[in-house]
């Protein structure tokens, strides 16, 4: 089945009751955005519905529908009515945070600002481009989303009251599963378990004293007047390179200690000594400081790895396997001992799923050279070692254990329980946003226009319940 359709069809047993509220919540900056995305019709602008304090106007809601649209779903009368009961929702929830003095520090708007902003960049090319669309600066852009990202936080954190007590228990899952009909049961592709130790490759002095050298001359170069950004392009190996070495801004945090240690201690335009991170070496340039956001440039060196130390290292996790596969040693502890990845190393060897969470991985989120391995083994087998990438794109040999391995499958709570646990909690979740919005209804001023009426998704903002 197509990632496509996989992701269909566990919509279809999430969302037992269509929640509109999260998609909407995540793309409203870019619908006012526009990037990528058609504008709609200009329209004469009219208020739709009042909801305590706040107003729901026509444009909104054309605005929402087109994005919608625009990412895929079949238009109709009755998703723009969906649509409308979730902005609904949205107005009853910002009202109700309002009246609760639900609180959003600064700082908070702060950090989504620069994350929105920051993804945008990231979509038109640079922040130069992002300016030239909008003909304002960034500063003037984040002022200008400001009010629409408080609004969100205050819809979220609002929302969070109403369903943090929310829990579900085994018998929940058990049920929730079985009112789903067969044929509406999602169709899960095949996953894999697996664990891994590697054992990276190490680095020589000698090599290391060579790429210093080298960014050393290339330091030396900046602070004589050549461009920062120009040597990045020709010479850095990091996928920033193209941008002229630029990240974007960033927050504590957000990078590895020690390139953020030395890059928060710069001034603008200033230039780094050398610093090593388990990515390599760097230099680097502030561009612009934000409080504590920062905008850098850096060069990235990998050193190369000789022969003799690549073999030294096959050796090595050759004898890490002979000791796995005669019993002198299991899996887990000598991944406890011998394994240089972080994220895996004290879990027993046990590789997550960083999207998911989960440790269950199909064929394309798995590194190709780790799937064609895992593919010749039969559950339970440990692998020779491989030559393969660490974590941070070196050299590393990588010895595999394939723990398990699923057939594409109805979705069933034996295999695929924590899949149906989250679905559940979801519709729990729906439910008592649901249950809320009625008992609110009930002390909040709600008014719809006429032409609202048609709508059945609507008819309960109209009852006198």
């Amino acid at each position: 089945m197509e990632k496509a359709a996989y992701d269909e069809a566990i919509k279809k047993m999430k969302l037992k009751f269509i929640n509109l509220v999260i998609i909407i919540v995540n793309l409203l900056l870019l619908s006012q955005a526009g990037i990528a995305t058609a504008q709609p019709e200009q329209i004469i602008d009219q208020v739709t519905a009042v909801i305590g304090n706040k107003i729901l106007l026509k444009s909104e809601i054309e605005t929402q529908y087109q994005q919608i649209v625009s990412q895929g779903t079949t238009g109709s009368e009755e998703l723009r009515c969906r649509v409308t009961d979730q902005l609904l929702i949205n107005k009853l929830l910002l009202n109700q945070a309002i009246l609760d003095s639900v609180e959003v520090t600064d700082n908070q708007v702060e950090n989504e600002l620069d994350r929105r902003v920051g993804y945008m960049v990231s979509q038109i090319g640079s922040e130069a481009k992002l300016e030239e669309y909008y003909e304002k600066s960034i500063l003037e852009i984040k002022d200008e989303f400001k009010p629409l990202i408080m609004e969100q936080l205050l819809m979220q954190a609002m929302q969070g009251t109403v369903t943090k007590n929310v829990s579900v228990s085994p018998s929940d899952v058990k049920e929730f599963f079985n009112s789903i009909p067969e044929d509406s049961l999602p169709f899960i592709n095949a996953e894999i378990e697996y664990s891994q130790i590697v054992i990276n490759v190490p680095v020589s002095n000698e090599e290391k004293k060579n790429v210093k050298d080298k960014l050393e001359s290339y330091r030396q170069r900046v602070l004589k007047g050549e461009e920062f950004s120009t040597l990045a392009i020709l010479y850095s190996q990091d996928g920033s390179s193209r941008n002229g070495g630029e990240l974007g801004f960033v927050g504590r945090g957000d990078l590895v200690p020690e390139f953020e240690a030395a890059a928060f201690k710069l001034r603008k335009g200033e230039v780094s000594e050398i610093v090593e991170t388990k990515f390599g070496f760097h230099i680097i340039q502030l561009i612009e400081r934000r409080g504590e956001q920062i905008n850098v440039r850096h060069i990235l060196l990998k050193p190369a790895f000789s022969a003799p130390d690549i073999n030294k290292t096959f050796a090595k996790s050759d004898s890490i396997h002979k000791l796995i596969i005669s019993d002198s040693l299991s899996f887990s502890e000598a991944a406890q001992r011998f394994s240089n990845d972080a994220d895996s190393r004290f879990n027993g060897g046990n590789v997550v799923n960083q999207k998911l969470g989960t440790t269950r991985f199909e064929a394309d989120e798995v590194d190709p050279t780790v799937f064609f391995q895992l593919e010749k083994m039969n559950v339970g087998e440990t692998s020779a070692p491989i030559q393969s990438l660490s974590a941070e794109g070196n050299t590393a040999f990588k010895i595999l254990f394939l723990k398990s391995r699923s057939k594409p499958h109805k979705a069933n709570l034996t295999t695929d329980y924590q899949r149906i646990q989250e679905a559940t909690l979801t519709e729990k979740e729906s439910k008592a946003l649901v249950a809320w919005v009625k008992k609110k209804k009930r002390t909040t001023f709600v008014q719809l226009s006429d032409d609202l009426k048609s709508c059945v998704s609507l008819e309960h903002w109209f009852a006198k319940d």
